[in-house]
């Protein structure tokens, strides 16, 4: 699944390229991804984007009239494309620009979902609910000590729920655990003051990393070139079961806990 830096990497390649360009078409080849594709979207045509954020693993392209939501959900990529190449297997919309260019998006499972809202008030329900980003300053020690003293949930369940941080996924989890010498199963209230520093820390660390270069590649994701992130070249952790650990040389282990796998060397983490 696309995670925040996969997902900060494509919103700052759009953001080069389709800002100020103006939507002349759009083309619907889905009906339903994780949600109905609404109808009404075809009425964005002659609409002029003017600005493209990114909220946990949320894009938010508005343009003078409306507000287009777009998730990625497990597999979906978006692609910047000629106005002449054709249509795939897996590709659901494209938005074709006045500049010959077109926004197309390929999902193979189809979790993925495009909504339009013509106000900013129906966008902040949905991010509402959502924690804080971890490379913006309230995500701190002192917020997510504050936080983990009170569960007793595991501490890698913790960091990925996006009502306590939004936009860490099962890659990162696993890896900044790793850094910060915390097992992943480990319950969260047992975790002191000096170990959630360090973690915080980590987290900014690894997704810093992962920004610089352009994204972790597992399976799907590509950025709008079609080209694959780096990052997966500089796990250390994850995926590696049955490799010798990065720092003491013993074998990684992996567990499956509440369907999700955690990699972690029992030796570095505590």
């Amino acid at each position: 699944m696309p995670e925040l830096p996969e997902v900060e990497t494509i919103k700052k390649e759009l953001k080069e390229i389709i800002l100020g360009k103006k939507i002349i078409k759009v083309n619907i080849y889905t009906k339903k991804l994780k949600y109905k594709i609404p109808k009404k979207i075809k009425f964005i045509c002659k609409e002029t984007i003017t600005k493209i954020k990114r909220y946990s693993k949320y894009i938010l392209i508005k343009t003078n009239k409306n507000y287009i939501l777009i998730h990625l959900g497990i597999s979906g990529n978006i692609l910047i494309l000629n106005e002449n190449i054709k249509k795939k297997k897996h590709d659901h919309w494209d938005f074709i620009l006045d500049n010959n260019k077109i926004i197309r998006y390929n999902d193979i499972r189809k979790f993925g979902f495009l909504l339009l809202f013509n106000s900013k008030k129906k966008i902040n329900k949905i991010i509402s609910n959502l924690g804080p980003e971890p490379l913006k300053k309230n995500f701190n020690p002192k917020y997510l000590f504050k936080i983990t003293s009170k569960k007793k949930i595991c501490i890698h369940n913790l960091i990925m729920n996006n009502k306590f941080v939004s936009g860490i996924g099962n890659i990162y989890a696993n890896e900044s655990l790793f850094l910060s010498k915390i097992i992943p199963y480990r319950k969260s209230n047992t975790l002191n003051f000096n170990e959630i520093k360090k973690l915080v820390l980590n987290i900014k660390l690894i997704l810093k990393k992962s920004l610089f270069y352009k994204g972790t590649t597992i399976r799907n994701f590509k950025n709008i070139n079609n080209n694959y992130g780096f990052f997966q070249n500089k796990l250390k952790i994850y995926q590696k079961s049955g490799k010798k650990c990065y720092t003491c040389k013993k074998i990684i282990k992996k567990v499956k806990k509440y369907g999700r796998s955690l990699y972690f060397c029992k030796k570095c983490q505590k």
